[in-house]
C-alpha cells in the first residue's frame, strides 16, 4: 500500500467522522424540540457508512497477498443518512404552546447520553485519522531526505 493510498484512506475517514459529528450535533441541538404531531417531530439521524475495498481504488493491484479476494479495506464512504424509527416521546403538557388538542406534546427520539458517547467516539476517530495522515506525511518527508545524505 502506497503512502498516497494512506492519505486517501485517512481522508475518507476524516470526512465520514466529520459528518457523524455534524449529525450528532444536530441531534443534540434538537433533543428538546417540541411538536404537536408525530409527522412534524424531529427524529434522530444517523449516518450509514460502507467500506471501500482496495480493488475499487486500484483495480491493477490484486489483494496485496493478504489472503482476501477483494483486498484490504481502502477507506469509507457515506451511503446516506437515515432517521431513527425509535418511538417518539409523548408528554402530557396541556399548557405548552405546541400541545395538541388532547394536551400532548411530542419530543424527538434523541437519547442525549448516547449522542454524547457517539460524539466522543467520532471525535477520537477523527483525531486518529489526523495522526495517520501526520505519520504518513512524516514518512514521506524522511523518504525525500534519504537522497540528500
Amino acid at each position: 500500500m502506497s503512502l498516497g493510498n494512506i492519505f486517501d484512506i485517512a481522508g475518507s475517514g476524516m470526512t465520514a467522522q466529520s459528518l457523524r459529528l455534524n449529525t450528532t450535533a444536530s441531534n443534540i441541538a434538537n433533543a428538546e424540540t417540541a411538536s404537536s404531531s408525530t409527522d412534524t417531530t424531529y427524529r434522530a439521524r444517523k449516518p450509514v457508512f460502507a467500506a471501500i475495498q482496495q480493488a475499487m481504488l486500484n483495480p491493477d493491484q490484486q489483494g496485496f497477498g493478504m489472503g482476501s479476494e477483494e483486498g484490504p479495506g481502502a477507506g469509507v464512504r457515506v451511503e446516506g443518512i437515515v432517521e431513527s424509527d425509535a418511538e417518539l416521546q409523548m408528554r402530557y403538557e396541556p399548557n405548552h404552546p405546541a400541545a395538541n388538542e388532547e394536551g400532548y406534546v411530542y419530543y424527538p427520539n434523541v437519547n442525549v447520553v448516547e449522542e454524547m458517547a457517539d460524539m466522543m467516539s467520532s471525535s477520537r476517530s477523527f483525531q486518529m485519522n489526523v495522526d495517520v495522515m501526520n505519520t504518513a506525511k512524516s514518512m514521506m518527508q524522511r523518504i525525500l531526505t534519504l537522497g540528500q545524505q
